[in-house]
């Protein structure tokens, strides 16, 4: 069997996807395209989409996967109640006399939403609408602003809980099972999405300390750049309000992600609990009724229904894609480079690297994760490694121009004045941040694995 014809069909989803079409619609499509003609040359056996059926019955089975209309709900809920606009205003009160203190707001506000929506072009648009015209009035470097605003947005790649990471463990958690029976070993061991979570949470916060001892130097050095806002009067008020604007989300991020990785609840448990408690946010807050009860729903279901549908043209592809034993041809390619794992993950993450800048993330870990997770882990890397690291490599990914995507949603809510080169110029610092946390985490891979082996001792 020619594995070669696999890789064709992979080019040939690249192609119809930057001709603008469907993304689930152009892997299920390409997939049976491929199919028919392999089976009519006779390279192809049928059999293989036999299994379609119960890949689809498996998907609706699976509990886990239950959590991301939940979880999207919840952020979706969280974005319309205003949650992100009292928070910035506070924080801004609190931080804002201090040189960078905008950048210090925007940066925690982000690291919040982000916990709480999961979904980069939501928490980009958000910040972008609300922070950015502020920063620009208050003097800030435009490129610094648009660059603190993107990366602030993107955290929701890696900070728990989001719905990349729902999605990216349980991919992982089915990639680490197939590369264990492929070694033979048919009492395998399992990760969970609470796993990831753990394994997350540490370089997650590193990445927000990094960003904000940045704005810090930029305050030190170069003051200009991000001045403090004008002296005001006490406000005796505040400590107030940012315990009301902070403390409701805050605790119910920490009562979702609290419970998942202590155990106490399954992550689809866990994102009804924050659902609902969003639900309750938006009523303290005044901002629930039937018609943006409505609205949310209505966005909730959309997202959802992309998700799933991706996911079922992924299952597709994936299936054809093994019928032309595309799985062995990337097997014996991996294995075949110089530097042995090493050089298989360099390749692995620069390949992801570079898809990123025309995939969205549910597309590369749909399509892409599931063919070259099972021969990686089957090298000896640690899964929730690996997860984490696909998770900051996407997040840069996002960030790089010219293609990434946090920089077209910020494009798309910022004003005229702000040229694209500016853009470009402000997220590099916040890029090349990120590449520092990958190194570390290549360099001491207990930064994603220590929390998880402390807390579940595997």
């Amino acid at each position: 069997m020619d594995g070669s014809i696999a890789l064709w069909m992979f080019a040939a989803v690249f192609i119809i996807l930057l001709m603008g079409y469907p993304v689930a619609i152009t892997l299920a499509g390409t997939a049976l395209v491929f199919a028919l003609a392999g089976e009519y040359a006779g390279s192809f056996d049928p059999i293989f989409l036999q299994a379609l059926p119960n890949r689809l019955f498996g998907i609706i089975e699976n509990d886990t996967l239950v959590a991301v209309p939940l979880f999207v709900f919840m952020g979706v809920m969280l974005e319309k109640s205003k949650v992100a606009e009292g928070l910035l205003e506070n924080m801004s009160k609190l931080f804002g006399s201090l040189p960078g203190g905008l950048g210090f707001s925007v940066v925690i506000v982000g690291m919040l939403m982000a916990a709480s929506t999961g979904i980069v072009g939501a928490t980009v648009v958000t910040m972008g609408l609300l922070s950015l015209p502020t920063m620009l009035k208050r003097n800030y470097d435009p490129a610094l602003a648009c660059g603190t605003i993107c990366a602030s947005g993107t955290l929701g790649q890696i900070i728990p809980p989001s719905i990349v990471l729902v999605l990216l463990g349980d991919v992982i958690s089915s990639s680490y099972q197939q590369a264990q029976l492929d070694m033979g070993i048919f009492s395998p061991d399992t990760i969970s999405v609470g796993d990831l979570f753990a394994g997350a949470l540490i370089p997650g916060l590193l990445l927000v300390l990094l960003y904000l001892l940045y704005l810090a130097g930029m305050a030190f050095f170069k003051p200009a750049s991000c001045p403090p806002l004008p002296a005001r009067q006490s406000d005796s008020h505040l400590l107030v309000d940012l315990a009301k604007g902070l403390f409701p989300p805050l605790i119910l991020i920490v009562a979702v992600l609290g419970s998942i990785i202590g155990g106490v609840a399954t992550p689809t448990e866990a994102a009804a609990v924050g659902a609902m408690g969003a639900i309750f946010l938006a009523y303290t807050k005044k901002q629930l009724n039937l018609a943006q009860l409505r609205i949310v729903s209505s966005e909730t279901t959309q997202v959802t229904a992309m998700v799933f549908f991706i996911l079922i043209g992924a299952s597709l592809f994936s299936l054809v894609f093994r019928g032309f034993g595309g799985d062995e041809l990337i097997e014996e390619l991996l294995s075949d480079l110089p530097g042995g794992v090493f050089g298989a993950m360099v390749v692995v993450m620069l390949v992801m690297f570079l898809l990123g800048f025309v995939l969205d993330f549910i597309e590369i870990t749909f399509v892409v994760v599931p063919i070259v997770a099972p021969i990686l882990l089957a090298m000896g890397i640690s899964p929730v490694w690996l997860g984490i690291m696909i998770a900051l490599n996407l997040q840069t990914s996002f960030l790089t121009p010219p293609f990434g995507f946090a920089l077209f949603y910020l494009r798309g809510v910022a004003p005229a004045s702000i040229k694209t080169t500016q853009i470009y110029k402000g997220v590099l610092p916040f890029i090349l941040i990120q590449l520092l946390l990958l190194g570390l985490l290549a360099t001491w891979p207990g930064l994603a694995t220590w929390l998880p082996t402390t807390i579940y001792g595997s």
